[in-house]
């Protein structure tokens, strides 16, 4: 197929040299952090994945093209767009026939992933069943994503903003096994626990390689979840954040926030609301999910 792929001069020499490449998201960078802590992360993060001897692919689309690894400066562009499309699974198309900017989501990062022949993603926290769904219907469209495209998918769990049970429960109906990392629970974003179990805990990256194989090569298309929870001393106490997150969510109803503007509506609201503390947390979770990441990549090399 002729794919409107454009991978940057590191990116392609890694997949010449045939090098782990670890994919990161752009939603992060243009709606999930302010500027300059989210340029600031991206290029920590990216830095991170290349200390443990992978290679980072950052994914966006500009000028009618997906982008496979970014330049600082389109980085810099990403942070500073106002308004970069922040694209899901419907989306995508539009951006590349319109060659508007767009920041991809999960879902979008995955699709664009697989399409590059790269199995290892790293995010913050995935999308979810949101809370009062059974009214609104709001369901990420990164859960269905999950359940079709055959990449593994290294976060903090799921967004705390989120309804985590019935999360969980849409993803075992679809069949996408969830692992966790150094703990049996399932990771909750801003907190290491949510009190609710993962399907399997598997801390050792080769071990997380070879289940990933074993998926794939019986032929069950789809993701895994890898919970990899933010460290201890970097988290924030559950009850609190439940507490704002709460106030947060009754503000973005009072004021008819809906669909895809509730989640960085939420974030920023929660940052404002801690002092600038959940900020902290959301950088230091995804710096950890970057090295697990670079070490399953690596691991899946010889597998």
């Amino acid at each position: 197929m002729n794919l409107p792929l454009v991978f940057s001069p590191e990116v392609a020499l890694a997949r010449e040299q045939g090098r782990a490449i670890v994919a990161l998201e752009s939603t992060i960078i243009s709606h999930g952090m302010p500027y300059p802590q989210n340029v600031q992360t991206a290029r920590e993060v990216e830095a991170l994945v290349r200390a443990e001897g992978a290679v980072p692919a950052t994914i966006a689309v500009m000028g009618g093209k997906i982008r496979i690894g970014l330049a600082d400066e389109e980085l810099e562009l990403l942070g500073r767009s106002p308004d970069a499309l922040k694209l899901s699974r419907r989306d995508l198309p539009f951006a590349l026939t319109s060659g508007r900017v767009g920041a991809t989501t999960v879902a979008a990062t995955m699709i664009c992933a697989q399409l590059a022949g790269i199995q290892v993603f790293v995010t913050g926290g995935i999308g979810g069943v949101h809370r009062g769904a059974e009214t609104s219907f709001d369901i990420s469209a990164d859960l269905q994503e999950l359940a079709r495209t055959s990449v593994a998918v290294v976060c903090a769990g799921a967004k705390s903003i989120l309804d985590l049970p019935l999360t969980l429960e849409y993803l075992e109906t679809h069949g996408v096994p969830v692992l966790s990392i150094g703990q049996d629970n399932f990771a909750a974003f801003y907190t290491p626990d949510s009190g609710l179990k993962a399907d399997f805990r598997i801390d050792d990256p080769a071990e997380q390689a070879r289940f990933l194989k074993a998926k794939w090569n019986l032929g069950l298309a789809g993701g895994v979840v890898i919970s990899n929870p933010v460290p201890a001393d970097e988290a924030m106490p559950r009850e609190e954040i439940e507490r704002i997150t709460a106030q947060a969510l009754q503000e973005a109803a009072d004021q008819g926030i809906q669909g895809k503007a509730v989640t960085p509506y939420l974030l920023a609201r929660i940052k404002a609301l801690t002092d600038g503390r959940s900020l902290a947390t959301n950088i230091a979770l995804v710096r950890h999910n970057a090295r697990a990441g670079a070490k399953l990549a690596l691991a899946l090399l010889h597998a």
